[in-house]
């Protein structure tokens, strides 16, 4: 699945599309500063996969800091089965750079 920007997760954001939106970064990093996902920090993600398994036919976007985490969140959940798995390119850093400026 390929990945998307944060000017295409804000088009969905805002058009009310549904899918299930996580954030890989730390619980501090999160409470500072989130886009309302679902917080599992990166190092939680391979405890939650059965509980992910649900979603499978969801969409599922990933954000972090700057699309390092969810990069690797998202090839972790691709390896565990998942198909339907987005990463967002340049993270909460692009969005606060080219979304929350605005």
């Amino acid at each position: 699945m390929e990945d998307i920007n944060v000017i295409q997760l804000k088009e969905k954001l805002d058009s009310g599309e549904d899918f299930y939106f996580v954030d890989v970064r730390e619980v501090h990093e999160y409470e500072a500063d989130n886009l309302n996902a679902v917080n599992i920090p990166l190092g939680e993600i391979p405890g939650k996969i059965e509980d992910l398994r649900e979603l499978n036919a969801k969409e599922i976007i990933i954000h972090c800091r700057s699309g390092a985490r969810s990069g690797t969140a998202k090839k972790f959940l691709e390896q565990a089965g998942f198909k339907n798995v987005r990463n967002v390119l340049g993270g909460i850093m692009d969005w606060n750079e080219k979304i929350a400026k605005k």
